[in-house]
């Protein structure tokens, strides 16, 4: 195998004009969540190049993509999973560009090496991570019904193992009431506002019976114009998460349950919805890892910060995915050990620096070496999927 490896770096090496041009392409581009025509239609477009079957859009998603490429040879079924959205005013603050040229780096070099591999390579172009992430879909849909183990890299300030996310469920509460003039005739007005207000109240009364792992963070978007109108409409919107999704949803029924009281308690009615699509708990695959750590020990790197599966401080769509199959979502630093916070304009610009450069070429060899190892390791394979099996069945 360790022959198949250095090749897959020569690949990588030899494409390296190549993704750093998709890399400084993207990030000069930055579109936000299911707008990202550019970046998908560039991506999918090298990869139909490439000899890779693409299905665009997929799953009603415009921006969203499938690449399918056929070693001809009977074999398990292998994602990688790229992202290319972009956050507003930032740009590619959380790197996502950096993570599309990783994804598109190593499925390029596997199918270059297709008569030493068996199975099928999967590119999954995934958009609007940050918002109405596509994974959600994907994971609803049965997208990864016929894929047996997927992953993904994103950029960081360090080289972590990985670790597990929060569970979210994002709620949107309106408020309905009654106009008046606040002054002139009070008594015949129903506060929308204070519904809201009140709603506030009850949740910040709940804060002090959830598990620490809970965060409940909310904004009143809408509460009224002016100070003598009584507002007749208000809305709430929170992020609640939690550790696992098991009791996030108890959580969640009670954090409604708060927002039917704010209404009651003013006469307000109350419509509740979600205004983003939740996103599952990360559950990465300890054996998957291992395999990713390997690799990018024989590519150099050292400073390995553990998996880390008791910490987590967000949510993302790749917590849906990992609930469905064996996943993995590990961390490449590319800010040169200086600790830059990601949704800034200084991580975006590190995307694109010499150093997050060759972080970049180093991830894409790594995902494709991971990826081979899974494409011609049966057994290997099987005891992932064990050990999958195994932590689902406690959930």
């Amino acid at each position: 195998m360790d022959e198949l490896y250095l090749a897959l770096d020569e690949q990588v090496e030899k494409l390296k004009e190549r993704l750093l041009q998709v890399n400084d392409q993207i990030y000069h581009h930055p579109e936000l969540g299911n707008q990202e025509f550019f970046a998908s239609q560039l991506l999918s477009t090298i990869l139909k190049d490439a000899g890779f079957k693409v299905e665009i859009p997929y799953q009603n998603l415009e921006t969203g993509f499938r690449a399918e490429f056929d070693t001809s040879r009977p074999g398990p079924k292998i994602a990688v999973m790229a992202e290319y959205d972009a956050l507003p005013d930032i740009g590619h603050g959380c790197g996502h560009n950096m993570i599309a040229a990783i994804a598109l780096g190593a499925a390029l070099a596997l199918a270059k090496l297709k008569d030493r591999l068996q199975g099928q390579i999967v590119v999954l172009g995934t958009p609007a991570e940050e918002t109405n992430g596509a994974k959600v879909v994907y994971a609803e849909q049965g997208v990864f019904d016929d894929i047996d183990a997927a992953m993904m890299v994103h950029p960081s300030f360090e080289n972590a193992l990985g670790s597990s996310s929060l569970a979210i469920d994002p709620l949107q509460f309106e408020f309905f009431g009654r106009t008046c003039h606040a002054s002139g005739n009070p008594e015949d007005g129903i506060n929308a506002l204070d519904a809201a207000i009140q709603t506030f109240n009850g949740i910040n009364a709940l804060r002090q019976h959830v598990t620490p792992d809970v965060r409940i963070h909310g904004v009143i978007t809408e509460g009224g114009k002016t100070p003598n109108v009584t507002p007749d409409y208000a809305v709430a919107r929170f992020y609640v998460r939690a550790k696992e999704r098991k009791y996030l949803d108890t959580v969640v029924a009670k954090v409604i349950a708060c927002a039917k009281a704010g209404a009651l308690s003013t006469g307000c009615s109350l419509e509740v919805s979600n205004f983003e699509y939740s996103n599952d708990n990360m559950m990465p695959n300890v054996l998957m890892t291992g395999i990713w750590e390997e690799h990018l020990r024989r590519l150099g790197l050292q400073d390995l910060k553990p998996l880390d599966l008791e910490h987590m401080d967000g949510s993302t769509d790749c917590g849906n995915v990992s609930l469905k199959i064996p996943t993995i979502h590990p961390s490449i630093g590319i800010t040169g050990g200086e600790k830059v916070s990601v949704h800034t304009r200084e991580f975006a610009h590190s995307t694109i620096s010499k150093t997050g450069q060759e972080a970049l070429l180093l991830a894409a060899k790594g995902v494709a070496s991971t990826m081979a190892d899974l494409l011609l390791g049966e057994d290997l394979l099987e005891k992932i999927k064990e050990e999958f099996e195994s932590k689902i069945s406690l959930k």
